[in-house]
């Protein structure tokens, strides 16, 4: 019988938060059953091993994700929709590291998958964000593996410690948003 209070959400939120911890690699079922102080079988009742727990982990961090975005884009447009954008993806990218390494690399499985849902809305939020440019459809995607790009490359540089020089990050960013508006409008 499973222990009173736990179920897959709680097990996942668990995870994630542990993950954000000690790092996604460093997750294991053993760990996380510690934490929540069960056996380790006890979590199979909840999530079917490893790799399904990571995937639900990667699905929980692109809906928290699309929910920063989404929010913090809400009546802006142009650049200050793109720079709200930005500094909520790299916000939520360095305050859960682990949950958003998960998300690398994980495709849906179908229309249902959670994570189908939560990459929608993630998209959508920035897709708004580029309503504000004149970018032709044929280009949206590419405009969005930008945007990706290079939030995900400076985020996890600067949580890595990968900017130890003496120019001021925060600068640096506003300075990387400065770039994408001007390359965005050039288009």
């Amino acid at each position: 019988m499973p222990r009173a209070g736990l179920d897959p959400a709680a097990v996942v939120a668990a995870g994630a938060a542990l993950a954000d911890e000690v790092g996604l690699d460093h997750l294991t079922m053993g760990l996380l059953a510690q934490r929540l102080g069960v056996r380790t079988p006890s979590l199979y009742k909840h999530v079917n091993g490893q790799e399904d727990l990571n995937r639900r982990i990667a699905a929980l961090a692109v809906s928290e994700a699309a929910d920063a975005v989404g929010s913090a884009v809400q009546g802006y447009a142009g650049r200050d929709a793109l720079a709200a954008a930005l500094r909520a993806f790299r916000a939520f990218v360095l305050r859960h590291p682990g949950r958003y390494a998960a998300t690398t690399g994980v495709e849906p499985t179908g229309p249902d998958d959670p994570m189908a849902d939560a990459s929608r809305r993630l998209f959508g939020a920035f897709r708004a964000v580029l309503r504000g440019y004149e970018i032709a459809e044929s280009d949206v995607d590419h405009a969005l593996r930008m945007l990706r790009s290079l939030c995900h490359g400076f985020a996890t540089l600067q949580g890595a410690g990968g900017f130890r020089w003496s120019a001021d990050v925060d600068e640096s960013f506003e300075w990387l948003i400065a770039f994408a508006d001007r390359g965005l409008r050039a288009m």
